[in-house]
């Protein structure tokens, strides 16, 4: 049988495009001005392809099409819609505008650019745990996206009725660097402890958890707001990793105010797009000495007269997270260097 070619990114996006056009051609009913209802405002709870759940004002959910002027819609926008006098296949309006957000989460996606997860974030809440594993390179990365956004990120340890003493200590270790540096962390476990704590620092913000997938936010999402009851999953045995059993952000609301977004988990979350001295200012405590370094072009690894190494030998800046540093830095550099030399390939 002989091997099937690879598409190339133009190839693949023309095949995205067609696909689009079909959806819209037998889903998005173009609506005449007669059968609309006025103007609306609602908020985003989820987004599905061409169509979007929108909560209005009363607290009611609409099914919605999206007119094609709108090129970016995601949970937590706010939006201005209108209602359709009849129902059409079981969509009950029509997004026509979104206001200006105020933050928005993005990740970089190698087809689609930058990618924006939700919208009008207050904090976000760093989900980790020791299954699939404790990553501080993850929540490292996520910080830096935070930082970058200028989002409070609250970094929760998750499933700490798996830790034995050992493991607790070592963990404990890790984390107090980042509490060192000015982060909240917080430990619950699906047993219900710290439960009130985390759902006190979310009260009357807008949140959303985010990591990796298999460390247990949804679980979390359930004993937070029990009449959800949203599908979880298992840690594969095959690869040791999480399955992704949320496929869609989606916002709930708390009776006593706040609202959360769950995300769907990754496995890695890149940062390629940003440039290094962004990577760099992400770590609150390098900036203190970022422009103090012998040379204006420092990389901060081999440079002689490197400040930041120099604060990492004086103890004064933790060395795994100047090695997490380094990593990022690398991988980054691998990244690109990958779409240089096969550019058709993303």
């Amino acid at each position: 049988m002989a091997k099937k070619k690879k598409l190339s990114k133009n190839q693949v996006r023309r095949v995205q495009q067609n696909h689009n056009k079909r959806l819209k051609k037998n889903n998005d009913k173009q609506w005449d001005e007669s059968e609309l209802g006025p103007q609306l405002q609602g908020v985003v709870i989820s987004r599905f392809g061409q169509h979007a759940d929108i909560e209005d004002d009363k607290g009611n959910i609409e099914r919605c099409n999206l007119r094609r002027s709108i090129k970016s819609l995601v949970t937590g926008d706010r939006v201005v819609w209108r209602a359709g006098n009849e129902a059409y296949r079981g969509i009950s309006g029509i997004v026509e505008a979104v206001h200006p957000r105020d933050t928005v989460l993005t990740r970089p996606d190698y087809y689609d650019g930058i990618k924006p997860i939700a919208a009008n974030i207050d904090q976000i809440i760093i989900v980790s745990s020791i299954a699939p594993e404790f990553s501080r390179n993850i929540i490292d990365r996520y910080i830096i996206a935070c930082e970058d956004i200028g989002i409070t990120p609250i970094i929760a340890l998750n499933k700490t009725d798996l830790l034995d003493k050992e493991t607790a200590e070592k963990i404990d270790k890790e984390l107090l660097c980042y509490q060192n540096i000015g982060y909240q962390v917080l430990y619950c476990s699906m047993f219900g402890d710290g439960l009130d704590k985390l759902k006190a620092v979310m009260k009357d913000k807008v949140n959303i958890f985010v990591g990796q997938s298999g460390v247990g936010k949804t679980s979390l999402l359930n004993m937070l707001l029990p009449e959800v009851d949203a599908t979880t999953g298992e840690i594969s045995e095959g690869s040791g990793l999480g399955k992704h059993t949320t496929t869609t952000a989606r916002l709930y609301h708390f009776a006593d105010g706040g609202d959360l977004i769950d995300s769907p988990g990754i496995r890695e979350f890149s940062l390629w797009h940003l440039e290094a001295e962004r990577i760099a200012t992400g770590f609150v405590e390098f900036r203190e000495y970022l422009g103090t370094c012998r040379f204006r072009d420092c990389k901060h690894k081999t440079d002689p007269g490197c400040a930041l190494i120099e604060a990492v030998q004086q103890g004064k800046i933790d060395k795994a997270r100047y090695a997490s540093f380094i990593r990022i830095l690398e991988t980054m550099d691998d990244a690109k260097n990958a779409r240089h030399r096969n550019p058709n390939t993303y």
